[in-house]
């Protein structure tokens, strides 16, 4: 295992957790304990998620370089219906935004509009299109469909996300 499987790993397991010690906080009681980082996106509501995302999560934080060949790994990794779901919510969160699905067909090179037909890199490119352009719709989304994080392993994508949730869970008390 590499170094930054073996980060990741630690991080996610921290926020299944609900261990926040690693930032000098007061520990987590037990209504913060998670026991798997499904169980976290679980229990969690997308409100809780939002708030989390909304003050952390920033794409000048994390270089393009690293973000979006990590949205790629992620999206491809999630199980086809769950992918689904994360395009139709990036369709409908750019919708209000004036952006319909054959415009952004187009502006992204996608192989189709139908969130249902689209292939990983099509879900990749709506969501890199997104964080660049939109990076509240961005976080939004990840609020919406927590399952992309549980498959990011770059240490520094990984580590800003898990620092978030550890100030978010410190937080609640």
């Amino acid at each position: 295992m590499t170094s930054s499987e073996q980060y990741r790993r630690e991080i996610m397991k921290d926020l299944a957790e609900g261990n926040v010690e690693s930032l000098g906080d007061i520990p987590a009681d037990s209504s913060t304990q998670y026991e798997t980082f499904d169980d976290f996106a679980q229990r969690t509501t997308p409100d809780q998620r939002r708030q989390l995302f909304g003050r952390t999560l920033h794409p000048e934080q994390i270089p393009t370089s690293q973000m979006e060949p990590e949205l790629q790994k992620a999206i491809a990794q999630i199980k086809p219906n769950e992918r689904d779901d994360v395009a139709r919510a990036f369709f409908k969160h750019l919708k209000s935004r004036g952006l319909d699905e054959r415009h952004l067909e187009q502006q992204l090179g996608l192989s189709t509009h139908h969130a249902s037909r689209m292939n990983a890199d099509d879900v990749s490119k709506l969501a890199s299109f997104a964080y660049h352009n939109h990076p509240d719709i961005f976080r939004e989304v990840l609020a919406e469909q927590p399952g992309i994080l549980k498959f990011l392993s770059n240490p520094i994508v990984a580590g800003i996300i898990g620092i978030a949730a550890a100030k978010w869970l410190s937080g609640r008390k």
